[in-house]
């Protein structure tokens, strides 16, 4: 397999997983000619059935596309797979497609340039069955331009969003919306644990649970527009009543199996404000 111009629709998928199965799938579906390789090549072989090109080697696979998609496990595969190369890979884009930290991004992007490239991270908000489809979303950071000129390839994927031009825009951006995830779904499982002990009726409880997650749903663009203006309306209470509240609930979860969800660090941030003048402010302002 021989390298080709940057103009060709060919796309070179390393990791052949759960994630990267169904990108080639769906860039094979899209009329593009798809370069696979994975460290194990018994995983590629279906997707060479399908249509997919093998490659002999990483090198190989890296060198017959100008857009290269690291559909890996994780950052630290991503670090090997790049450690691996030793040739000028210029005018290829390098698309690291897996969760990771800023860190993770800075790095891969530092190395990705040192081989000549252009890199790109990718949050990948999406299961394998999304990949196609309206439902799915990939945020991507780093090089504009590289994301401009793949844009259509991207596109087949996901409705592709570009963040930022910092590498690790992407992964900040992705790992925060995990983060509002875990943090509503531990906090309802916190209290589901707390009431079925307490002998509650829990699918009761649920429904007024649900009721509770809509007001904060609802409240999204009210808060991010006293975020912006800097200011903190107190609302249905202000920091002095909230700390009361506060404070019971970390009597509540104490000793619990998931923890307090760091309710006594939010205390003590709040207890701060107050002595600062501020207990008339609304929750907003913990992080004003």
């Amino acid at each position: 397999m021989t390298e080709i111009e940057n103009s060709t629709p060919r796309v070179t998928v390393i990791g052949t997983g759960a994630i990267g199965s169904a990108v080639v799938r769906r860039l094979l579906a899209g009329g593009r000619d798809v370069v696979v390789w994975n460290r194990t090549a018994s995983r590629s072989a279906r997707l060479v059935e399908e249509g997919a090109l093998p490659a002999g080697s990483i090198r190989e696979a890296i060198s017959s596309s100008p857009l290269v998609l690291l559909t890996l496990t994780d950052h630290a595969a991503v670090r090997q797979c790049l450690a691996a190369l030793d040739t000028d890979l210029s005018g290829r884009t390098i698309v690291a497609m897996c969760t990771g930290t800023a860190d993770d991004a800075r790095s891969a992007a530092q190395r990705v340039a040192a081989l000549g490239a252009r890199y790109l991270d990718a949050g990948i908000q999406a299961s394998p069955d999304m990949i196609g489809t309206d439902a799915a979303t990939i945020l991507y950071s780093g090089h504009r331009s590289a994301f401009e000129q793949h844009a259509a390839a991207l596109g087949l994927l996901s409705r592709p969003r570009f963040v930022g031009e910092a590498p690790e825009a992407a992964a900040i951006w992705d790992l925060a919306l995990f983060g509002v995830w875990y943090d509503a779904q531990l906090g309802l499982l916190r209290a589901l644990e707390t009431v079925r002990e307490a002998g509650i009726d829990v699918a009761e409880f649920s429904r007024t649970a649900g009721l509770q997650l809509g007001h904060v749903v609802e409240a999204v663009p009210g808060t991010v527009s006293e975020l912006l203006r800097a200011d903190y309306p107190a609302g249905p209470a202000g920091l002095t009543e909230h700390l009361a509240v506060i404070r019971h609930l970390v009597v509540l979860r104490s000793g619990r199996r998931l923890g307090d969800g760091g309710l006594p660090e939010v205390a003590a941030r709040i207890e701060a404000l107050i002595a600062d003048g501020r207990g008339g402010e609304g929750l907003t302002a913990t992080i004003g």
